[in-house]
């Protein structure tokens, strides 16, 4: 079933009530900017755009509708003006906060990289982005300070390696997420990479799926190493009793300010079915999808109003005309074993090396750095993962410690202090026009200091700090989520700070066959709040606390279930 936004009202039809926007239903007329400028004309198509007006016009050519909207379908975004503070990030007008210059990203589905593709990031950042360049949490790498004369060239050079910056962000389908250690890995269930690029072949940059209502993020694995609770949709490897390795198909996860964990559907689908069924399960979306208020338009709305029951009987009786499989649910799986930081033996005897950048934020010089030393170690594959981390593949054992060595002389941590390891950033106040505070240069001194005043502790420990409430950095579902807003300190002077989020997981807590617990949404402690120059403070205070009262084998997520208010503030 495929609905077009063109469609013309019939003569004498009764006027319809505008309902929540759905296409499906017949109501086609755009209900807010956002929908007319994307029937207006295809995000898609700004490209053409882009590329013969204005690279040469530069950037006060710009129209407006391209500018905030479209041009996020060729993965750019105006970055945050310098100097303007967390207090007018809501007030301010959009061309009040823009600056003349880009954040873009690089769409890299599966997080696989060759070496001549980081290479080739590497030297547009260094050319084009001064240098920058931030792994994020979705496996993409962004880049700042990009001028709009400079997109077509950066284009170009990615492009002649294989890479694309197609879709990367807007209303469409997003990177889609993958194991790092697809095809590696011994604990595998089965490799999803044919389906992510079957998908990525057919679908990424295909009109039919350029104008969703809103986001669609998407994670396929045969590990639970993608996050797949909190995605769109998500395939999860598993075993059926007589029909093998194949994946569980779960819909409707998602965060921000309203978050959802996704449902299973109960269904199996065999390798060869994926593509079809994400395409199946996308139609649903952008037909049914929740157009009229951009805060409900993500597809965890309709999942939650449909049910799960509904939900699968529409994606078999109207998008796949068949009925999916019955199947069995994935066995649970340890939150703390999903980021494969450390050296690790490959099912054909190499290892590959998992190691930390600082909160996500590298550069070009260290990127092409990177790339010399994986060849050096006779590597070609590089990948990135969904904890902000990256991987070198295929090294031989006499050529690891080498490597090792050479990365932590970097700063780049194979064997990371747990929160070196275990602590996220968004981009934050410094280019981002959503944000309210600062959160990597917090973030990582915030790390320095607990590596300081805890050099002993030694228990798993996530610390997500976020520079607003759209969780990008995924605040709900860490041991201590900072969400970023203006507090007042001690003086009553309104200073940048945090809400504070306990107890949020993904998966088990532990790998006691009988913890099924999918996962928590992390509790906010009344009153709760944090200023950021108290920070390290507050989560030293924490950390000694959970140490001190924690039994054996407890985690933190658990302590903060029973702990009492005050052990946590």
């Amino acid at each position: 079933m495929t609905a077009t936004p063109s469609t013309p009202a019939r003569a004498g039809r009764p006027r319809q009530q505008r309902g929540e926007g759905q296409w499906a239903k017949g109501y086609f007329t755009p209900l807010n900017g956002n929908e007319q400028t994307k029937k207006d004309d295809d995000g898609l198509n700004v490209r053409a755009r882009i590329e013969n007006i204005y690279a040469y016009r530069g950037f006060d050519a710009i129209d407006g509708g391209d500018l905030r909207g479209r041009f996020r379908w060729w993965g750019l975004y105006t970055q945050r003006r310098p100097g303007i503070d967390g207090g007018k990030t809501g007030i301010l007008e959009p061309e009040d906060l823009d600056d003349k210059y880009f954040m873009l990203r690089v769409r890299i589905d599966g997080g696989r990289l060759s070496l001549a593709q980081l290479r080739a990031i590497a030297e547009v950042s260094e050319k084009y982005a001064r240098g920058t360049a931030d792994v994020t949490d979705r496996q993409n790498i962004q880049l700042h300070w990009v001028r709009i004369e400079d997109v077509p060239a950066i284009w170009k050079t990615l492009e002649d390696v294989g890479l694309s910056t197609a879709e990367a962000c807007g209303d469409v389908p997003r990177v889609i997420l993958g194991s790092p250690v697809a095809g590696i890995s011994s604990a595998e269930i089965i490799d999803g990479t044919p389906a992510i690029e079957e998908i990525s072949r057919r679908y990424i940059g295909n009109p039919e799926f350029s104008n969703l209502p809103r986001k669609f993020k998407t994670a396929i694995s045969g590990l639970q190493d993608v996050v797949h609770e909190i995605n769109d949709i998500s395939f999860v490897g598993v075993v059926h009793p007589e029909l093998g390795p194949g994946f569980d198909l779960w819909v409707g996860g998602g965060l921000s300010t309203n978050p959802h964990f996704a449902k299973r559907l109960n269904a199996f689908v065999p390798l060869e079915e994926v593509p079809d069924v994400w395409a199946g399960v996308c139609g649903i979306f952008r037909d049914y999808g929740y157009r009229r208020l951009r805060s409900r338009a993500r597809l965890k709305f309709l999942v939650a109003d449909w049910g799960a029951a509904k939900f699968r009987e529409v994606l078999e009786t109207e998008y796949l005309k068949r009925a999916l499989i019955d199947g069995p649910a994935p066995e649970p799986a340890p939150t703390y074993e999903r980021d494969h930081i450390g050296v690790h033996v490959q099912k054909d005897g190499n290892h590959y090396v998992g190691f930390a950048p600082r909160v996500g934020r590298v550069d070009g010089a260290t990127l092409a750095k990177i790339a010399d030393l994986a060849e050096a170690a006779g590597s070609d594959r590089v990948r990135t993962t969904t904890e902000q981390k990256l991987l070198i593949l295929d090294v031989a054992e006499e050529r690891v410690e080498e490597l090792v060595s050479a990365l932590e002389a970097m700063d780049l941590q194979v064997r990371p202090s747990v929160f070196r390891r275990s602590t996220m950033a968004c981009t934050g106040i410094e280019f981002c026009k959503l944000a309210i505070v600062e959160t990597k240069k917090s973030a990582s001194n915030l790390i320095d200091e607990l590596e300081r005043r805890l050099p002993d502790f030694d228990q798993p420990l996530t610390i997500n700090v976020n520079g607003c409430p759209n969780s990008c950095a995924r605040i709900q579902v860490a041991d201590i989520g900072l969400k970023g807003q203006l507090v007042l300190d001690e003086n009553g002077e309104q200073v940048e700070g945090y809400q504070v989020h306990l107890g949020g997981h993904l998966g088990a807590q532990t790998k006691d066959p009988a913890d099924v617990e999918d996962g928590a949404f992390g509790r906010k402690v009344r009153g709760l709040k944090v200023t950021a120059a108290a920070l390290p403070d507050y989560v030293e205070r924490l950390a000694r606390r959970f140490q001190e009262q924690r039994t054996e084998d407890e985690t933190f997520a658990q302590w903060t279930t029973r702990a009492s208010e005050a052990d946590l503030s």
